[in-house]
């Protein structure tokens, strides 16, 4: 009775590791994930796109709790969209991702099985849906030339809400959010990004860093940078940053029809 149950989590495997392989966006781990990391990604993957299924969703946001950001009052980590890719039929995730700790990242378009390969802290994904009138919208913006567009390769995991010089993963995600709501063809930079936040009222996480903490990320991890951020934040230690909640908090009262659900493996 189990070979059903079988043949589908294979064909699934499959499917979600097939897709895209140039742009897997992996972790930069030298082993390969353990067969258990394999097995509870694919799970909350499948028991994700379900969910998706059952909501009749085009396009949606998914959190994930890569890292335990428990210290500074957050959950979720790092986000991305999800959105069905008509011609083919299967879910894919869009999302910016940080190369291997190194001071860049990329735009990555890959199966919904991957997004969830990396062995994260929790298996527990937010899955965060807009009223459809807005799923529209952003499926024509991911179908655009925007996402590119509006990508800042310099990364900062402590990018700065209001400044070009970097961007963090999450923070790609608000901007796009920007230009899905903000009038027709009035965004095409991030300046005009940040313009229009400010105008709606906008306001990004604060997260306190220690003068130890900050110390250790300049000697260690090329991924954090701090000289976008006002010289008096830097003293205090208080950093304003664009994070998963604020972002859903954004997008909450723009659209007050979207709905939240978070889902966990048993």
């Amino acid at each position: 009775m189990r070979y059903p149950h079988f043949f589908v989590a294979l064909c699934f495997l499959l499917m979600s590791l097939t897709s895209n392989p140039a742009l897997a966006g992996r972790s930069c781990q030298e082993r390969p994930p353990t067969t258990m990391v394999v097995q509870k990604g694919l799970q909350l993957a499948f028991k994700t796109r379900q969910v998706l299924a059952q909501s009749d969703t085009t396009v949606a946001l998914l959190g994930r709790v890569g890292s335990d950001l428990s210290a500074y009052g957050l959950r979720y980590s790092h986000a991305g969209f999800v959105w069905r890719d008509h011609p083919k039929g299967q879910w894919l995730v869009v999302h910016a991702l940080n190369h291997c700790a190194t001071p860049t990242s990329a735009v990555f378009d890959e199966g919904l099985g991957n997004f969830f390969l990396d062995d994260p802290f929790a298996y527990e994904v937010l899955v965060v849906i807009p009223s459809h009138a807005t799923q529209e919208k952003l499926r024509r913006l991911l179908s655009s030339a925007l996402p590119d567009q509006l990508h800042q390769t310099a990364y900062n995991m402590l990018a700065h809400p209001w400044s070009t010089r970097y961007q963090n993963s999450n923070q790609w995600m608000l901007e796009l959010l920007a230009a899905t709501f903000a009038p027709a063809d009035f965004i095409t930079t991030r300046a005009q990004v940040h313009q229009w936040l400010r105008q709606q009222g906008y306001i990004p996480s604060e997260v306190q860093v220690s003068a130890l903490q900050r110390l250790g990320a300049r000697l260690f991890s090329a991924n954090v940078q701090f000289d976008d951020h006002p010289f008096s934040d830097r003293i205090a230690g208080q950093y304003q940053v664009v994070t998963v909640e604020s972002v859903v908090r954004f997008l909450i009262r723009l659209d007050p029809h979207t709905t939240q659900r978070v889902i966990r493996l048993d």
